[in-house]
This record gives structure tokens, sequence and C-alpha cells, in this order.
């Protein structure tokens, strides 16, 4: 077998001697180049042909020890709010803060829409809609889809047990939130405003119901209003405001400890904690806050 691998090799040789020139040439160009960071190792066949000889190398090459290059790849720190599929460490230009009345449509201020002068089931969303476009806010902002107070008015109709034509209730947005692939948690006033801060800060976001009832130190006239707050920011002690009920208090940042004050006590829960969002729990992915509204510029 060694002699007619020997004579297939001698044939080919013989065929192709100049291009095994140029081969061994290239051969000995790259092995002056590796041989500072390799260890080269060479075995030499001679072969006889035509009353020449020709010298075959079959090269290795292995990487020094005291040269070799260790590269190490070093993750990302932790973000200050861990997410799954949400916008990491979005800015307050990414926020949504849909308003829900009819005269903010009529002046078209941005975030206003045609949802604000029209009835559905019965009830003028301008009246009951603060809770729906809380739910749009969050959903918007912290996922990777989007959606518009109506399109989740129809979203909650379909797949919780809220009737629509009113307000909705603490239950039917932990709900959808959860079917949406939020993590929740509904939450009562505690008694020191530590705790509550402390849980503020660790939410991606959170719905809350505040009543001037219970203080007038920012609100007035408003027995209960879901609005929506992002965004604590520990050095001044303040949030970004969603307040679909008040364009001026909208995409305001306000002391979160007006927010603790005006808690409506008189309601079975105060606030609902959103968590990291999942799309694999999402059975909606809806992709499009498509409709007759007013988008700002600076949202893409």
């Amino acid at each position: 077998m060694n002699h007619r691998i020997k004579r297939i090799i001698k044939r080919l040789i013989k065929r192709n001697r100049q291009q095994i020139v140029y081969i061994m040439a290239g051969i000995t160009f790259i092995l002056v180049m590796a041989s500072a960071a390799y260890t080269i190792r060479q075995l030499y066949i001679e072969l006889n042909i035509g009353g020449a000889v020709t010298t075959i190398a079959v090269v290795t090459a292995s990487p020094k020890p005291s040269q070799e290059k260790i590269f190490i790849i070093t993750p990302p720190p932790e973000q200050e709010h861990p997410v799954t599929d949400n916008y990491p460490l979005y800015n307050e230009e990414n926020i949504y803060t849909f308003l829900q009345g009819p005269k903010s449509w009529e002046r078209r201020i941005d975030w206003s829409g045609s949802w604000g002068k029209e009835f559905y089931d019965g009830g003028s969303f301008g009246g009951f809609g603060c809770g729906l476009c809380c739910l749009a806010n969050v959903y918007s902002t912290i996922s990777t889809c989007q959606c518009t107070p109506v399109d989740m008015y129809k979203f909650t109709r379909k797949n919780t047990g809220y009737g629509g034509g009113g307000a909705i209730a603490w239950d039917y947005m932990d709900t959808a939130l959860t079917k949406l692939g939020f993590s929740t948690s509904l939450k009562r006033k505690p008694r020191s405003y530590k705790a509550f801060r402390e849980q503020i800060a660790e939410a991606e976001c959170s719905i809350v119901l505040i009543s001037s009832n219970n203080s007038r130190c920012y609100w007035k006239n408003t027995p209960g209003h879901y609005v929506t707050i992002f965004s604590y920011d520990k050095d001044t002690g303040t949030v970004f405001l969603a307040d679909s009920g008040d364009p001026d208090h909208n995409r305001q940042r306000i002391e979160l400890h007006k927010i603790y004050k005006s808690l409506k006590t008189a309601s079975e829960w105060q606030y609902l904690i959103a968590g990291n969002y999942n799309s694999r729990n999402d059975i909606w992915k809806h992709r499009k806050s498509d409709g007759n509204w007013v988008k700002p510029g600076y949202i893409q």
C-alpha cells in the first residue's frame, strides 16, 4: 500500500511541479509568520523524481503555552430594572401616557384620542376610561407591544369578567395584565411611607387609585381616579406620572409621598404593582397602537 501511495504522489508532483513550488513557498511564509506564536513540527518525506530529490513537508503547529492568548467575555452589568422582554431602562419619552377625556380631544392635545367623545356599552369613555388608559400605558411602555385604550377596552371585555360601560375593577385589571404576560401584585396602603417607597422603587411601574377625600395635596374634586406611575427617582423622591384625566398633570414628575397621602383607602385595594413582562405568557401580543388619536412626534 505504501508503494502505491508513493507512486500516486510521484505522478501528481511530476504533473504539477510548478504549482507545488508555489504551494511550498506559501507554506514557508505561513510558517515564518506563525513561528513567533506556535511551535512548528515538520515531518519530511523525500521522493526521488527523475533523479532529483523532492522534499514534501507535512506541517503541524501547536500554540506556545507561554504566549497563549486568553479571551475573557464579561457579561454586561445587571440593569437597575431587570427585565425579560421589556424595554431596557426606558427613558421618559418612551413612556405612554394616554388621555381619556373629550376636552383633550377637542383641543387635539398629544395623547388624546377620539375615544374621549365616544360611548361604549352605554357609558362615556371620558367618564370611566382612566383604568383602561392605565392598562394601555403599562402594556405599551413596558412590553414590546402597543395598543390604544380602546384596544385595551376590547381585550378586557373579551378576556376578563369586565362587563364594560363603566369603571374597571382591580381584579379585572390584575387578570388582564396577567394574561398580557406581566407579573402583578395587588396592594393595600402600608402603614409606613418607607415600605410603600421600597415597593414602588422595585416595580417596573404601578397603577394607583387616588382620592382627594384622603388628601388634597395634589388632586382636587377627585373622589376616585386611576393613574399610572413610572420611573421612581431616589435622588428626588419623585415618579413620572401618567394622569389620563388632567393634561396639566400628565407627564409630570410628582413627589411620591403625595401619591402615598392620596391613596384611596375606601377601596379594597389601593395600588397594583406591575413587574416583568414575558412575551411567552402574553396571549394577545398586540403590535400597533393604530387609531384616531394624537401621537407625539417623539414616539416611534
